[in-house]
């Protein structure tokens, strides 16, 4: 009877643990939950360079020419990353582009995660207002997350959204920015703004202003058919525009469309 009891234990033991097993969720079976923030880069990231190197590369925030006014954390190289996907897509908008003379040109590409922490820390120092002459001139720094120019995440950071323009061609080269020079308001006339090779799109890029609305309507004239133009090629190759921002492009589908990456750019 003891031998017997200590049989019928053991096969109860050996039910609850199937039990438990049988049970469990698909993590525990194997799979692994993906992190908040993968700190390295998948095989589906591809320079841009390496798909397509007719493309301007203009990347601001490895530079002190942006809204923060230094380098930007996680920009360690100017170098546009970007899903292998969305790289194809801006390849095929190129070709067309080409044709008619105009190329693009990509102020930034993959963000970090990292990269935004900082643009909220500085959205956060209402003290450090340096950039405030050409990039938010009539913005009040400290509305930029409830008027929705900074937030604690960005499309960037999932690879298939670039923000870019059209230059038309030959190039002509666009001069440094020296820190410290008088700094003129992004919404300027063309003339008035910094200088920038690429066509005239109303604003220069990153203008914390309602004036950078793709369709506003107080953009006209050759202003608005340069910014179609940006955008009807773009969409023809599978991207969409963000309303508010027109340089602001996503491929869709995109490859990590719920994934934040937080590897750095080198």
């Amino acid at each position: 009877m003891p031998r017997l009891a200590a049989t019928l234990r053991g096969l109860a033991v050996a039910a609850a643990a199937l039990m438990t097993v049988t049970a469990a969720p698909p993590q525990a079976s194997g799979a692994v939950r993906p992190a908040a923030h993968p700190a390295t880069m998948p095989g589906e990231f591809v320079a841009l360079r390496a798909v397509d190197p007719t493309i301007i590369q203009e990347m601001r925030y490895v530079t002190p020419h942006n809204f923060t006014g230094g380098p930007v954390d996680g920009y360690l190289g100017p170098r546009c990353l970007l899903t292998r996907n969305a790289a194809r897509a801006l390849h095929r908008a190129q070709r067309s582009f080409l044709k008619r003379g105009y190329s693009l040109k990509v102020y930034d590409c993959y963000r970090p995660q990292r990269a935004v922490d900082h643009f909220v820390r500085w959205a956060e120092d209402l003290g450090d207002q340096r950039m405030k002459a050409e990039f938010y001139p009539r913005q009040d720094k400290a509305k930029l997350f409830e008027d929705g120019y900074i937030a604690a995440k960005s499309g960037h950071s999932r690879g298939s959204t670039v923000d870019l323009t059209l230059v038309r061609l030959p190039a002509a080269p666009t001069r440094p920015y020296v820190p410290g020079e008088p700094l003129t308001p992004c919404y300027g006339p063309e003339g008035e703004r910094f200088p920038d090779n690429s066509l005239d799109m109303g604003t220069g890029f990153d203008c914390f202003d309602t004036l950078a609305h793709t369709l506003d309507p107080r953009i006209r004239g050759r202003q608005l058919r340069n910014r179609l133009l940006l955008k009807s090629g773009l969409e023809r190759a599978g991207f969409v525009n963000l309303p508010e921002e027109w340089w602001h492009f996503t491929f869709t589908p995109e490859t990590f469309p719920d994934t934040y990456f937080d590897f750095p750019v080198r």
